[in-house]
């Protein structure tokens, strides 16, 4: 059954969308961050021996985490009361925010009732991912017939058939990571949230039958971006330095699992390259490190790092930078990649023959 609400017209469901997570956030944030505090979940730090920035993160100590759990809770809520679920892509994102969350909140939990930095462990992380994952594309790969057609920059649509599978476990579990592993700084993961969703928003909204979505089928989408870029933005109101509290891995495992699955529904799993691009260059700060320092160790002994420390804000936040100076210049980072996202779009549009669809305003 369609919920309550999507016989309204679509501005006003984008209206709320926007408008709800955000101003529910206002009066749920204090009353959480009490809540936590008074549990005491604080968010563990690494000891210096492990690499911690201290004493630049020492404040740090004891500011409550999983404040993921209202983003999450509010996108959600807002899913359910304002969109259509019975759309197969709303389903899934939904399925794979829900169960990424509560991943992120098992490895939250153990955190910090071990008072350690170590959760659950990584296969257990990778395992639940991959089932979400398979389990969205294989349902997604059954009930929308054209989602294995791939938006290629500079060729089109090229339709992987059965291989749009394993590309979607890829892009679902890379990205929920991706994100997990950007939320370092005070609000750094949830800014690139933000800039990310309305990059998304605005290339579903200009060329939605390019993209061979159509208006229709495109909105869904937009509506589900809208309500994260909204939940991310009321979060960043408490998590802006000096942060109040953190998103937790129930925040940004969800965050990046819902990020990915818009893409592989969307079918811009490859622009989600650029857009997200910082996202992507987190990941792959601490896939060199790691691997350098495995290459040094045997063929020099000694493992040496490339990076001064990972992931790379890290890097920066070692060499001088104050953690806001970091954060911003990533977010103007993510700005610009954004932009190159939606430009890119337009000039391959253009040399296909066919323009920006503006006319697709009319639908608010």
């Amino acid at each position: 059954m369609i919920n309550f609400i999507t016989h309204i017209p679509v501005g006003i469901q984008a209206l709320l969308a926007m408008l709800v997570p955000f101003a529910a956030s206002m009066f749920i944030g204090p009353r959480l961050i009490a809540i936590l505090r008074a549990m005491k979940a604080g968010q563990p730090i690494r000891e210096a021996r492990k690499g911690v920035l201290a004493p630049e993160h020492q404040g740090k100590v004891g500011t409550p985490t999983m404040g993921g759990v209202m983003i999450i809770g509010l996108l959600l809520l807002c899913s359910v009361l304002f969109f259509d679920m019975t759309d197969p892509r709303i389903q899934c994102c939904v399925f794979v925010t829900a169960v990424t969350a509560i991943l992120g909140f098992l490895d939250d939990y153990a955190k910090i009732t071990r008072h350690s930095t170590d959760g659950v462990s990584g296969w257990f992380k990778i395992a639940l991912q991959a089932a979400a994952a398979v389990g969205a594309a294989f349902y997604l790969y059954h009930s929308v017939p054209t989602v294995s057609a791939v938006y290629v920059p500079f060729y089109g649509m090229l339709d992987i058939g059965p291989f749009f599978i394993p590309l979607a476990l890829l892009v679902i579990i890379g990205s929920s990571n991706a994100v997990n592993l950007t939320d370092g700084l005070d609000g750094l993961a949830s800014g690139c949230m933000i800039i990310a969703s309305l990059a998304f928003i605005a290339i579903l909204l200009f060329t939605p039958d390019s993209l061979g979505h159509g208006q229709g089928i495109a909105v869904p989408m937009m509506l589900f971006l809208v309500a994260i870029a909204s939940a991310c933005a009321g979060f960043l109101w408490f998590n802006c330095n000096p942060a109040k509290v953190f998103m937790g891995d129930t925040g940004s495992l969800a965050l990046g699992g819902a990020l990915g699955t818009v893409a592989v529904c969307t079918r811009t799993e490859l622009l989600l390259v650029i857009v997200g691009g910082v996202f992507v260059a987190e990941a792959v700060s601490v896939m060199i490190q790691v691997m350098w320092f495995k290459y040094t160790r045997i063929t020099r002994g000694e493992g040496r790092r490339f990076f001064r420390m990972a992931p790379i804000h890290h890097h920066f936040e070692k060499g001088g930078l104050t953690e806001t100076q970091v954060c911003v210049r990533f977010w103007l980072v993510g700005l610009f990649l954004a932009a190159a996202g939606l430009v890119l779009s337009a000039i391959v549009l253009g040399s296909m023959g066919i323009r920006m669809d503006v006319s697709a305003l009319n639908i608010l």
